[in-house]
């Protein structure tokens, strides 16, 4: 049996890179996939990609910094389907400058995607996996929420908030049979990375103990084993996938 039969899954941000290989990923485990993005374009290239599993996955455009929008999407599926098994908070971006530089329409913009999304969805959602007391959500932090990163005072602060975001919910929704988790990802082999310099890649290859860079479907296996009955007993937890960039 596959490992995510018959859930239902909602991923945000599941147009494009490490979303979109979640998505096919999640389709291919036995999950029925509703992609949450605002970019209609990358949501059609990807429902392309899906071939059998077409007629399982689901677009809807939904802006995650508001939270009408977000709630009222969370009621379609869920009346729609009878239930949401599964809540990847996915959607994320960057605006980066150094402090002296960083004006504050860049600070609010990422956080308004990066952590008051994920507030967002996650309240919506959960109070739809309360009434079945069932769920799993997994929010997104990133390595750099463990040791900072130049220039980027906004991400940095949403990735750590995400994971204090993550322990908090872990507490107050475990007694409703939800499991609230965090996956922190390396550095991985997206179109945003590899637009970087050869040089900073093989600066960054050399930090990291396995001598690579991440590749988007080692993230989407962290989002399948979190998200399986596997991890049934693990809430509260930051899973690093960083290739032992951070200990």
């Amino acid at each position: 049996m596959k490992s995510l039969e018959g859930k239902i899954a909602i991923i945000t941000g599941g147009a494009s890179g490490i979303g979109r290989e979640t998505t096919l990923t999640f389709l291919k485990e036995g999950a029925t996939v509703i992609i949450w993005d605002i970019n209609k374009t990358n949501a059609e290239e990807t429902q392309k990609l899906t071939g059998e599993h077409t007629s399982v996955v689901e677009f809807m455009h939904v802006d995650t910094r508001n939270y009408t929008e977000v709630e009222n999407a969370t009621n379609k599926v869920f009346d729609k389907h009878g239930k949401i098994d599964i809540l990847i908070n996915n959607a994320g971006i960057t605006s980066d400058s150094t402090l002296k530089k960083m004006e504050p329409e860049q600070w609010q913009k990422v956080i308004d995607v990066n952590l008051t999304g994920v507030f967002n969805c996650g309240k919506a959602v959960s109070l739809k996996m309360m009434e079945k007391n069932s769920g799993k959500i997994i929010n997104t932090s990133s390595v750099v929420a463990h040791n900072g990163n130049f220039g980027q005072s906004n991400y940095v602060a949403t990735k750590s908030g995400v994971i204090g975001l993550t322990k908090v919910w872990a507490r107050e929704l475990g007694k409703y049979g939800i499991n609230v988790n965090a996956v922190a990802p390396g550095f991985i082999e997206t179109e945003m990375i590899l637009s970087v310099p050869e040089k900073v890649l093989e600066g960054l290859r050399g930090k990291t103990p396995l001598g690579r860079l991440g590749k988007p479907q080692d993230i989407a296996d962290a989002y399948v084993f979190l998200s399986s009955d596997k991890s049934n007993y693990i809430t509260g937890t930051v899973l690093n996938v960083d290739g032992g960039m951070v200990f």
